[in-house]
């Protein structure tokens, strides 16, 4: 018994070594490992997406801004030498344009797959400009008989405008085409359940014609006979657990569930670990018995799916958000750039070392940014993994550091973050540190559904800053409340409620500074 106790003890005492000289070091990053199949498609090159819906939407403007431009061209070389400018022709103009918009979407021509379809389907686009101009001519008809400078107008509107509508649509149709090949265009799909509803789920996707739909694999927790390895084709690529962590490290655009609704314990246990991911989440209700009305369904060509979560902020209100970031950002630099050169003067002067403190955070869908601020601690006292946290009279901020950091002006830098960079908002969840705890737990595992914070972009401001919980992190509370308020933030973002925000940060700044030290 000896030998064995004596073993025992070492080991026990190793580990304890172990544990010692493992305290005082940055805690390693925990990533989940994945399969060979996952790490397969991982490694693939892929490109950032664009959104249908945002072309569909720029290809109607600028088809109603062509067609403009048209007509008030032929107006001023045809029309004005002979009887003057008239603003008649001007409303007509518009009139037109307008109308063809109408009859093109009534046409179904404002559709992704239209774009890069054949070229025969140019004939729908053809006749709707037809259909307009047969419309216009008997009104202008009516209107003025027998007047002849309407009808050469008319009849060089209509050729012209066709000839420079097909030549828009060749362009398009090349832009298109090319983008589809690069995979912009295709919905990145996994899906969950890999027996037979799985594999039914997968053949019908593939068999639809046009489809944009580009399945990477399946997902199973099951590792019996009912799990297959391989499903229609598509490869299992591990469990539901790997999908958070094969989602952050390639582009997934939809998750897609292949169990029937019956199984819902299964599902809600699935669904509270995914919901934190910013893709699109539906259950694919092609095998169930129990049949919903139409509208209660969104469709994957002719799949029927019932929408669980979906992307906070996409399509034209990712738009918007982005113009916002890059114009308000560029103008609050500007007015901040002579405030940021006192800073960065008196940081140099203050203490030995460079201006500015490169720090990673977190960023959208967990990837790892580098986020820029003044430089509050002395140099060599740096804590790049904000494994220790600042506390008051923290002996390591220095003088300029203490103010700078009560007023948030160390922050400033971070607008180089949003304008050049892109991988910070104005508003949003404050980008927390990669290591940052509370006490000696990581904030993900003092908060369940912490991760939620990240389906947007993080932000220089946010609602939770502006309500109070900003500053030193020291209980499990705090970060409770800035998730809270960040999830609401999240759920109900507008323009409206950034414009509001980032004008109360001021006033948020001057009234609640006790906890920043």
């Amino acid at each position: 018994m000896e030998p064995i106790n004596a073993r025992s003890m070492l080991n026990a005492a190793t580990t304890a070594a172990a544990t010692a000289a493992t305290a005082d070091q940055p805690r390693i990053e925990r990533r989940r490992r994945l399969s060979q199949a996952a790490l397969a498609v991982v490694n693939q090159k892929v490109r950032r997406a664009y959104s249908a819906v945002v072309i569909v939407g720029a290809v109607r403007l600028v088809d109603l801004l062509l067609l403009n431009m048209v007509g008030v061209a032929l107006h001023l070389a045809f029309v004005a030498p002979l009887n003057g400018f008239s603003w008649e022709y001007i409303a007509a103009t518009f009139g037109i344009s307008a109308a063809a918009v109408v009859c093109f979407q009534a046409s179904d021509i404002y559709e992704i797959q239209a774009f890069r379809g054949q070229l025969r389907r140019m004939t729908r686009m053809i006749s709707a400009w037809t259909f307009v101009f047969l419309l216009f001519t008997g009104a202008s008809f009516f209107a003025r008989p027998g007047g002849e400078v309407p009808r050469l107008w008319l009849s060089a509107f209509f050729f012209v405008g066709l000839a420079a509508l097909i030549a828009e649509r060749l362009v398009l149709r090349a832009m298109v085409r090319s983008w589809a090949r690069e995979g912009r265009l295709d919905r990145r799909t996994v899906i969950v359940g890999s027996d037979q509803n799985g594999e039914k789920l997968v053949e019908t996707l593939r068999a639809q014609p046009d489809s944009d739909i580009d399945i990477l694999g399946v997902f199973d927790d099951r590792n019996d006979s009912r799990a297959l390895d391989t499903c229609a084709g598509a490869p299992k690529l591990g469990k539901v657990d790997d999908i958070i962590e094969f989602a952050r490290r390639t582009r997934i655009d939809l998750v897609l569930f292949a169990l029937p609704i019956s199984a819902e314990t299964r599902i809600l246990d699935m669904l509270k670990k995914l919901w934190v991911l910013p893709v699109d989440i539906r259950l694919s209700a092609h095998s169930n018995k129990l049949r919903f009305r139409p509208r209660a369904y969104s469709y994957l060509g002719t799949v029927p799916t019932l929408d669980v979560f979906e992307p906070p902020i996409t399509d034209w209100d990712l738009v918007m958000k982005w113009l916002f970031d890059h114009f308000v950002g560029a103008i609050v630099l500007l007015l901040a750039a002579p405030v940021m050169a006192l800073v960065a003067l008196a940081v140099k002067l203050d203490s030995p070392g460079p201006v500015l403190f490169r720090q990673k955070r977190f960023g959208f869908n967990n990837d790892r940014i580098d986020v820029f601020k003044f430089r509050s601690l002395y140099h060599d006292q740096a804590d790049p993994l904000a494994s220790t946290v600042v506390t008051k009279n923290d002996s390591r901020v220095t003088r300029v550091g203490r103010f700078i950091r009560k007023t948030s002006l160390d922050e400033l830098p971070q607008l180089f973050n949003v304008v050049f960079k892109g991988n910070l908002s104005l508003v949003g969840p404050r980008p927390h540190a990669v290591q940052g705890k509370v006490r000696t737990r990581l904030f993900d595992e003092a908060v369940d559904g912490y991760f939620a914070r990240h389906r947007v972009k993080p932000g220089i401001t946010g609602w939770a800053q502006i309500n109070g919980w900003r500053g030193e992190i020291d209980n499990e509370e705090k970060i409770q409340k800035r998730v809270e308020f960040d999830l609401y933030y999240i759920e109900n973002w507008s323009v409206l409620f950034d414009l509001y925000i980032l004008f109360k940060t001021p006033l948020a700044l001057i009234a609640n500074n006790e906890n920043a030290y």
